[in-house]
């Protein structure tokens, strides 16, 4: 019998279906539940001629229940969300969006887009994402 499985793995025509374990972590929280992977993110130095820059935040509801965002909102008019707008299924993914505008904004910048959800755990409710970075003004236009 040993020896009709060695045969039978070692010819290419008889194929065996073999699956693949993936081990699921159990759920950190009852209800729903956010853990970003970052809830900051650094630009660093930006040419304002380049225009707007972008960067996505992913989380994860490591809870039992759908994840709701209800509400993003950025803290200036010089920021933009955008965002998963339906429930997230526990042990899904979700993103949240943020593209800062650079035109006549030269300097540094350190803005802040909150995440409201229905997460039930304590702080969980609200979240503070925040970008920063350097913008670096553009050349000047000659004067004629």
């Amino acid at each position: 019998m040993l020896f009709a499985m060695l045969a039978q793995a070692k010819d290419p025509a008889k194929k065996t279906k073999q699956t693949k374990k993936v081990e699921v972590a159990a759920p950190e929280v009852q209800g729903p539940g956010i853990a970003f992977a970052n809830l900051t993110h650094d630009f660093g130095k930006i040419n304002e001629s380049d225009g707007a820059v972008t960067t996505t935040f992913e989380f994860t509801n490591n809870g039992t229940e759908p994840l709701i965002l209800s509400e993003v909102r950025a803290s200036c008019g010089c920021t933009t969300p955008d965002w998963t707008k339906e429930p997230v299924a526990p042990g899904a993914t979700g993103f949240v969006k943020a593209t800062y505008n650079t035109k006549g904004r030269p300097g540094m910048f350190d803005k802040s887009i909150t995440v409201k959800t229905n997460a039930t755990a304590e702080g969980l409710e609200t979240i503070r994402l925040n970008i920063k970075g350097e913008v670096i003004p553009a050349a000047a236009a000659p004067e004629q």
